[in-house]
C-alpha cells in the first residue's frame, strides 16, 4: 500500500505542484521521492512508500537496466509475479513484485500486462521511447486511482483525489478530478511538450470472466461443468483457501479485522491455519471494536478464543465516534450515508492498530456480501436470476462505497488492506454457479458459503450460521443502533428550514434527511463542487426503505425478536 502521484505537461512550476503531493502521505509513511523525467522538464513522479517487500530496492517510480525507458509508478500487489517469472523466463532486477508489470508489457504490450496480473493494482507507465504514458487500475478497484486531464493536454493522476483538487493551472475553468474506472487501461500520447492526448480506454477485464491469470495459478484446473454441490463447496474451499495464501507475501506483520461476523471469521480462521502450515513466528492479532457489549465484540471473542489468535479489543463511546466525523469524511472523500457509518468504527480500529501494535498488513472481509449476496434485502429479490444482476452491479460498484470505505480508513493510518474475498479466480468462479445456488435459502442469507464450510469446523457453529449484522450497526448494542446515536446527534446540529432548502443548496444527490446534509456540509468543506464523485446514495433494493440500515429492514426485526 503506497501513495502515487504523478504530472504530465504542467505549466506552473513542479516544486509548488508537489505540495500536492503530500496530502497523500499517510498512504506511505516509510519514505517518499518525487522525481522529474528525463528529457521532459514539466512532468514528474511523487512516491509515498509503505515498505511492505524489498526494503532494500522498493522505492519508485521503479527504473531497471533493462528497459531504461520505462517508469513505473504503482500501488498494489502481483500476487503471482514468481509464477510469470518461471512462465515467461523473466529476469528480475529487485525483489519487488511490481516489477514484473515492466517485464510483461516489454513482452506483450499494455492488455496482456493488465489482464494477467493477479493482485490489487493501479499504475503510471510511462514509456519514453514510445512517448507513451498507460494508466491502469485492478478489476474491483481494490486500489485507488484519481485522474484530471485538461483540454490542453495537462494530466495528473493520483492514489486520491486530494492529492489532485488544487493543482495550479493555466486555464481559467477548474479541471475535472474522476476516478478512474477498475478493470481498466488507459492509452494517452506523450508530446514532446509533455502535454498528453487520450487514444483509447479499455476494459480488460469483467469480474464474471475467467482471468486470463488463472492458466498459470497454483491451484490446478478445477473439476468444472459440473453443479453437484459436493463438487461446488469442495471449489470455493479450495479457491478461498487459495485466495488467503496468495495474500501472505509480506515482509511485515499481519494482522486480521474481526468483527466476528461470517466473512471476516473466515478470513481470520482460514488465515491463521496457513500462517501455522508455513511456519509464520509470530501469533496472528486480530481487531475488533465496538461500544461496551455489543454483538460484533461478544462474537469476535468467541471466534478468536475458537482459532486461537491474540485478540485486542477496542471499545469507544458514542462521543468519540461522533468526534471522527469529519476526518473519516476529509478521508473517505464521500459524502455517502451507509458508507460514513461504517467507516468510523474501522477508522477508530485502524488508528488503535498504527498506534498500539506492529501489525501493518491488514485482511479483511469485505466484497463478501456483494459476491454471496449477504445483504438482508437479497431475501426479497424477485427471482435469482435478479438476484445475481443485482450481486454483479454491487460488485461493480464496490470502487464507491466499501472497497473505498476499507481502503481509506486504513490508509488514513498507513496500513496496508488485503481482501481475499475479492480474489479474481474466487470471484469468477462463484459467479459461474447457477443462480438458485447463490441465493438465500431457509431465510438464512449465504447459504451457500457457509455450508461449503460447515464440516470443516474452521469456526463455531453459531459464527458460521450468524445472521448479518451491518458493520455500522454490530459495533452498537441492540438496544439502540450506531446510526440512531449518530441521527439524535446531528438532529441538533441541522436545522429544520436548512433540510427543507437542501434541494436547492445541493440540487445533485439532494441530502433528504438532516444525517445526510450533515455530511454534505463537511463533504463540500473539503471538497467543494465535487459531490459527482458519489452518482448514486447506496440504498436497499426491492423494499420500500428509507435508510440504509439492515436493522431498519422487517427481516432484521423479526430475527431480533425471535
Amino acid at each position: 500500500m503506497c501513495g502515487i502521484w504523478a504530472l504530465f505537461g504542467s505549466d506552473e512550476c513542479l516544486s509548488v505542484q508537489c505540495l500536492s503531493a503530500m496530502k497523500i502521505a499517510h498512504r506511505g509513511p516509510d519514505a517518499f521521492r518525487f522525481e522529474n523525467v528525463n528529457g521532459f522538464t514539466n512532468c514528474c513522479f511523487g512516491f509515498h512508500r509503505l515498505a511492505v517487500v524489498d526494503q532494500l530496492y522498493g522505492m519508485q517510480p521503479i527504473r531497471v537496466k533493462k528497459f531504461p525507458y520505462l517508469w513505473l509508478c504503482y500501488n498494489g500487489e502481483i500476487y503471482n509475479f514468481k509464477q510469470l517469472q518461471k512462465q515467461f523466463g523473466f529476469e528480475y532486477q529487485t525483489l519487488v513484485d511490481g516489477e514484473v508489470i515492466l517485464h510483461l508489457y516489454n513482452r506483450g504490450g499494455i492488455e496482456q500486462t493488465a489482464s494477467m496480473l493477479d493482485g490489487v493494482f493501479a499504475f503510471i507507465l510511462l514509456d519514453t521511447a514510445n512517448r507513451k504514458v498507460f494508466l491502469a487500475r485492478d478489476t474491483y478497484g481494490v486500489r485507488p486511482l484519481f485522474k484530471v486531464l485538461t483540454d490542453d493536454g495537462f494530466l495528473g493522476v493520483c492514489s486520491e483525489a486530494k492529492g489532485l483538487i488544487n493543482l495550479k493551472h493555466s486555464t481559467s475553468l477548474c479541471p475535472k478530478v474522476e476516478p478512474f474506472l477498475p478493470g481498466h487501461y488507459e492509452v494517452l500520447d506523450l508530446k514532446p511538450s509533455g502535454k498528453v492526448t487520450s487514444v483509447e480506454l479499455v476494459k480488460f477485464h469483467s469480474c464474471k470472466d475467467e482471468p486470463l491469470h488463472a492458466a498459470c495459478d497454483t491451484v490446478e484446473t478445477l473439476p468444472s461443468g459440473s453443479f453437484d454441490l459436493e463438487t461446488v463447496k469442495s471449489n470455493i474451499r479450495v479457491l478461498f483457501e487459495n485466495a488467503v495464501r496468495k495474500r501472505l507475501m509480506a515482509h511485515r506483520r499481519i494482522g486480521c479485522l474481526l468483527s466476528g461476523g461470517l466473512d471476516s471469521s473466515l478470513v481470520a480462521a482460514v488465515l491463521l491455519k496457513l500462517m501455522k502450515e508455513i511456519n509464520i513466528n509470530y501469533p496472528l492479532q486480530t481487531f475488533a471494536i465496538g461500544m461496551e457489549n455489543s454483538p460484533d465484540l461478544l462474537a469476535a471473542r468467541k471466534v478468536a478464543a475458537h482459532i486461537g489468535s491474540e485478540h485486542h479489543e477496542v471499545i469507544f463511546n458514542s462521543e468519540e465516534g461522533i468526534q471522527a466525523i469529519e476526518e473519516v469524511i476529509f478521508s473517505l472523500e464521500t459524502y455517502d450515508i451507509t458508507t460514513i457509518r461504517a467507516s468510523i468504527g474501522m477508522y477508530l480500529v485502524s488508528k488503535y492498530i498504527r498506534k498500539k501494535t506492529d501489525s501493518v498488513v491488514i485482511f479483511s472481509g469485505e466484497g463478501s456480501d456483494e459476491l454471496t449476496q449477504g445483504y438482508i434485502y437479497f431475501h426479497k429479490a424477485p427471482s435469482p436470476e435478479e438476484a445475481a444482476e443485482e450481486s454483479e452491479r454491487l460488485l461493480k460498484e464496490l470502487y464507491l462505497f466499501d472497497v473505498l470505505r476499507a481502503d481509506r480508513t486504513t490508509a488514513a493510518h498507513g496500513l496496508e488492506l488485503r481482501v481475499p474475498f475479492l480474489d479474481h479466480r474466487f470471484t469468477s468462479y462463484y459467479l459461474s454457479l447457477p443462480g438458485e445456488l447463490r441465493i438465500p435459502k431457509n431465510g438464512i442469507e449465504k447459504y451457500l458459503l457457509r455450508q461449503s464450510f460447515e464440516d470443516s469446523n474452521l469456526l463455531p457453529k453459531e459464527i458460521l450460521w450468524r445472521p448479518k449484522e451491518a458493520f455500522s450497526d454490530g459495533i452498537a448494542s441492540v438496544k439502540k443502533s450506531w446510526f440512531s446515536i449518530l441521527q439524535d446527534y446531528i438532529d441538533q446540529q441541522v436545522d429544520d428550514l436548512l433540510l427543507e432548502k437542501a434541494a436547492e443548496k445541493y440540487p445533485f444527490n439532494p441530502p433528504k434527511t438532516k444525517e445526510s446534509y450533515y455530511y454534505r456540509q463537511i463533504f463540500e468543506k473539503h471538497y467543494s463542487g465535487q459531490s459527482s464523485w458519489l452518482p448514486h446514495y447506496w440504498m436497499p433494493r426491492w423494499v420500500k426503505a428509507t435508510d440504509p440500515s439492515a436493522r431498519t429492514l422487517k427481516h432484521y426485526k423479526s430475527a431480533a425478536q425471535e
